[in-house]
Parts: C-alpha cells; structure tokens; sequence
C-alpha cells in the first residue's frame, strides 16, 4: 500500500481504468475519468484519478470540480488544501473560472481568520505562497474573499454553486 492512494483494484475479476475526454484510455500518470467495467461495459464512476508506473491510483477529483486550463487538468482539493495552510486563510474553495484565452483559470474564494483584513497585497502573497508550493499551472490567478462558503447541511463545500455565480460574472465580459 502506498500512503494517500486509493490503492490497487484487489476485488477478483474487476477491471478498473481511466479515460481522456475522448474515451481512450490514459497511460500512468495522465489524469483521466475513473471507469469500471461491468458485463463487458465501462461505467464511468464520476472521478477523476491517474495512476502511478506500480499501478496505485490516486484521487484528483470529482469530474465536475476539475478545471482545464491551457490543457492541464487541475484538481481543486490540493489547491485549496495549500491556500488552507497559509496562516491568514481560514478556509477555502477553488473553481474554474471562465477565460478566453485559457479556457479557464483557477479562481479561489477565501474566507479569511478572524481580525485578517482582505487586500490585494494579501491576495498576491496567498497565490504566491500556493505558487511555492504547486506545480506553476495550479496557483489561483484569482483570489476572492468572502465572508463564508456556500455548503451543504453535513458541511460539504457547494463549488457548483461558486462556479455558476462565476460563469454567469464572467459572461457579462466575454
């Protein structure tokens, strides 16, 4: 077992693989949609995944929370999980947000700690603190605070609702 992968397919017989936006399936390491095979079909499990060269999946996200842009595929959980240890962030949701030139950017929504004043110096040093720490395509381009999270009675983060407030802002200037 490796630590923080979902492991290896270990139930007799069940086919796991992971497919590209074209259906075909993706070698180690390229992030793809997790799919099954049941009775000679694939079904598509709504996760996106990659797999490592000794066959370990690793879990990005749900296929809806991915965001594309300028070709890579960026999970928002290890995005938000940095922008969450940066001492000023209380917490934190990432999204997709619309851009012409990328397709789209990674947008986060920031709540602050308590007695931390937003600020524009402040949204720069977070996207730069996430830039240390990620690859250089998965730092926020664009930092929002706000005051809390959209969520979920059992408090889960509603990122669809933050994506579609962003979609229907970004289509006023596009």
């Amino acid at each position: 077992m490796k630590p923080g992968s979902l492991g290896k397919p270990m139930v007799g017989g069940l086919e796991v693989a992971l497919f590209d936006e074209n259906s075909n399936k993706c070698p180690p390491g390229k992030v793809g949609q997790v799919g099954i095979k049941r009775n000679n079909k694939w079904v598509m499990v709504g996760d996106s995944a990659y797999m490592d060269e000794d066959g370990y999946f690793w879990y990005v996200s749900r296929v809806d929370d991915v965001i594309i842009s300028r070709g890579y595929t960026i999970g928002p959980i290890e995005v938000e999980q940095t922008i969450n240890k940066h001492p000023s962030a209380k917490e934190s949701a990432v999204v997709g947000s619309p851009d012409k030139d990328a397709g789209e950017i990674v947008k986060a929504f920031v709540v602050l700690n308590d007695s931390i004043e937003a600020s524009g110096e402040l949204a720069k040093e977070i996207m730069m603190f996430v830039k240390t720490k990620l690859s250089k395509h998965e730092y926020p381009k664009e930092i929002e605070f706000i005051n809390e999270l959209p969520k979920t009675p059992d408090g889960k983060i509603k990122r669809k609702e933050l994506k579609k407030k962003e979609q229907e802002r970004k289509q006023k200037f596009i």
